[in-house]
């Protein structure tokens, strides 16, 4: 295949790809997020301590995260048809890839709100502070940084996810890679496609550590 034969197949594979990891990130973000304030509020000593509610929430990202993604993706078929009203597609995908993550990111959101010195926590209690406003201006804030690496790492892992979904008719690199350089033995195009996932996710953590370093360095001039 010659490279004006690739150019408009690499193009529309990494459009697709970036479309899927995005919005696939958004609905994981705001779905991981709250979950992951709830680990830490609902745990032992925590300010909505209930050990129930706990439990039932780590079960649910504990499946989730231990679900191979593959196996997720297909179960998951019923699900994504009748919330898009297809399973093919980059829009379909979002779905799974969104189900898939937001477990993952939730563990990471429980880990940077551990992080936060109890004793801001408390400060603001002794003045009266509500626990949205605790999060709000306490938690959240504190985490940031370490939140920011979470989104990083979680968009890194969607364009790995985004990959094995273009085996299932997903669309993006990974299908073009399966249906033009695995099953047509092209390993140039194969190469490429490598080579561009390797520089997505490249410039994906490169932008990720320099916003944490950023958010970083303000916190400690402020």
């Amino acid at each position: 295949m010659t490279w004006s034969e690739m150019q408009p197949l690499l193009t529309q594979g990494t459009f697709d790809t970036l479309y899927m990891v995005l919005w696939s990130a958004l609905v994981t973000v705001l779905g991981g997020l709250p979950l992951g304030v709830l680990l830490v509020l609902t745990d032992k000593g925590g300010l909505l301590q209930n050990t129930a509610v706990n439990k039932v929430i780590g079960v649910i990202v504990n499946i989730g995260r231990s679900l191979p993604f593959i196996i997720l993706l297909i179960a998951l078929i019923p699900f994504t048809t009748w919330v898009v009203g297809t399973f093919i597609g980059p829009t379909a995908m979002i779905v799974p890839l969104a189900v898939g993550a937001i477990p993952f990111f939730a563990r990471l959101v429980e880990t940077a709100i551990r992080e936060v010195d109890h004793g801001l926590v408390e400060a603001v209690q002794s003045m009266g502070g509500s626990i949205p406003t605790i999060v709000r201006k306490v938690l959240l804030p504190q985490a940031l940084p370490s939140l920011v690496s979470g989104v990083t790492t979680t968009l890194i892992v969607l364009i790995g996810y985004s990959a094995m979904a273009g085996a299932v008719g997903g669309e993006g690199l990974g299908s073009k890679a399966v249906t033009y350089g695995f099953q047509r033995f092209d390993n140039q195009f194969m190469l490429i496609t490598v080579a561009l996932l390797i520089v997505l996710v490249s410039v994906i953590q490169l932008i990720g550590d320099i916003i944490v370093r950023l958010l970083a360095r303000r916190g400690r001039t402020a």
